[in-house]
């Protein structure tokens, strides 16, 4: 479209019905302008290789694709295809007026504040939910077409072909949005895997589980209104997209909601799936798809760094989840070589421990516990509380008993855990120890240090963060800074970090020592 097109799409005449606004917005291969009951998606004319839209022809096609396949999922959503007309006096119209100039998806709106990426991002996503998401794509795919041609995408062959287009399309990124290390560790780690397990994805072939799928399986494709469930926008662009293992479709959702920081709910999916759809083999292959997933997500984010249409700070938030989608996929190729192990961090407020924690957890799927949390769920308060007496000594005991408690469930369940609390007291360090030993796991303790005017910086912006669970302050940093004992190499395995790195840079940091990544 040009500009003259999107500025008839921006005014209410053009549409056959009344709306008040319209707005405009883009993804990478679409334009979408939304009137106040409807949705009007048009194609860009834009070749990526997997995708054609360069010609009218090929866009009005792949509109009619798209309504013939997001049908399956959402019929009540999607309406029609209508065009997009030039009149004899030169004014644009979706009424069939005049010259056909375009063609437009048109949709039911639906509300924007029920939208499962949205209500991820604010705690309203339930676990009875995710079972009805779950149970809705078990038999989206019991129904799904299969057979024929539709089983060779399925293939080790089909699967490396795959990979290595996604690959090289992700090349003009490295050092943008993923880094050279995770590019080739990825790289390595996908083709030993499909060498490895070759007669997984045979079986997985033989037994039916190669279908016509969604493809694009996210929580922005998916709307939870009034106790229905609007899956929408899936893969209409490429049949090899959306040609794949039902495992493919899977992984995108709990990659996805992992990448929300929900790992829990991904875990509840999984398992809410493989009981309605009966899959009992799906966990073994799942671990590629997931890694296949998140890494097609970074390259989608990272192509918007190249689209003009887009402004500079959409391709610097762009270019941020982009990054984070990468350091996800890298974190599935790193989670199996993780050993059963205790990460403890240690430091005073203020440094960095919670932030450095979560990265953690985030890209090798680590419980977390927090000592603030925990803390004050023993004093049935709210996470955000301020002002209660709960740090003395009993509290303190209090707390760390319960942390060492989780700590060892989730350790005899056979998972890593890292727990984001102070840890100034060695022997409250030792007691965390002795308890990873006898369940066989190793203990890493991440030591933080972080120069006072920093810490000082970062105190007074939580301070005024009203969300932040931590009640740190000058104060108590200056109290814990006189009672800590730094942990010395006689305390078992000591990772130091530099405070003043972001998260992410902490984290590589402390893998490139604990888990080289030498891709082989």
């Amino acid at each position: 479209m040009d500009h003259v097109q999107i500025a008839s799409m921006l005014s209410p005449a053009t549409y056959g019905e009344p709306t008040a606004t319209v707005q405009h917005l883009q993804t990478h291969i679409s334009h979408i302008f939304l009137t106040d009951c409807f949705v009007y998606k048009i194609k860009k004319p834009v070749d990526f290789g997997f995708l054609d839209f360069t010609t009218l022809e090929k866009r009005r096609h792949f509109c009619e694709e798209e309504l013939r396949l997001n049908r399956r999922l959402s019929p009540d959503i999607y309406l029609g295809v209508v065009p997009l007309c030039r009149a004899a006096d030169g004014s644009y119209n979706l009424r069939g007026n005049g010259e056909v100039v375009e063609y437009a998806v048109k949709m039911k709106r639906m509300p924007a504040e029920r939208m499962m990426s949205l209500m991820l991002e604010r705690g309203e996503v339930s676990e009875a939910q995710i079972d009805a998401i779950a149970e809705r794509v078990a038999q989206f795919h019991g129904e799904a077409e299969r057979g024929g041609g539709i089983a060779l995408f399925g293939t080790v062959e089909a699967l490396s072909v795959n990979w290595l287009e996604n690959l090289r399309q992700t090349e003009a990124y490295i050092g943008r949005t993923i880094t050279a290390a995770e590019h080739a560790d990825i790289t390595a780690w996908a083709f030993r895997l499909l060498d490895q397990q070759s007669a997984l994805f045979r079986e997985r072939v033989k037994n039916g589980y190669i279908r016509e799928c969604d493809g694009d399986l996210h929580s922005e494709n998916i709307c939870l209104d009034n106790g229905q469930i609007h899956i929408f926008d899936c893969i209409e662009f490429n049949e090899k997209f959306r040609f794949s293992d039902t495992a493919a479709d899977v992984a995108f959702l709990a990659m996805d909601l992992e990448y929300h920081g929900r790992r829990e709910l991904a875990e509840r999916f999984i398992g809410s799936y493989v009981s309605a759809g009966n899959d009992t083999g799906l966990r073994q292959v799942l671990p590629l798809y997931l890694a296949n997933r998140a890494f097609i997500r970074g390259k989608v984010e990272s192509f918007r760094l190249d689209d003009p249409l887009i402004s500079a700070d959409q391709k610097g938030a762009a270019a941020e989840r982009a990054r984070r989608f990468f350091r996800l996929a890298h974190g599935y190729v790193l989670r199996e070589r993780l050993a059963l192990t205790l990460f403890l961090t240690c430091g005073l407020t203020g440094c960095g421990k919670s932030a450095l924690a979560a990265e953690l957890a985030f890209q090798l799927g680590l419980a977390q516990l927090s000592s603030d949390c925990e803390r004050k769920k023993l004093a049935g308060l709210a996470p955000t509380a301020r002002g209660a007496a709960i740090y003395d000594h009993d509290w303190n005991q209090a707390t760390y008993g319960q942390l060492l408690q989780l700590a060892r469930e989730q350790l005899a369940a056979g998972r890593s855990v890292v727990v984001d609390a102070t840890f100034r007291d060695q022997q409250e360090r030792r007691r965390f120890r002795e308890a990873a030993a006898e369940l066989g796991a190793e203990t890493v303790t991440l030591l933080l240090d972080c120069p006072e005017a920093l810490v000082r910086t970062r105190l007074e912006q939580r301070q005024a963060d009203n969300t932040s669970v931590s009640d740190g302050t000058w104060q108590v940093y200056l109290r814990q800074a006189a009672g800590f004992i730094r942990p010395d190499e006689q305390e078992g395995r000591l990772v130091q970090l530099d405070a003043g790195l972001s998260p992410p840079q902490q984290v590589a940091a402390l893998l490139a020592q604990y888990l080289p990544a030498a891709a082989e």
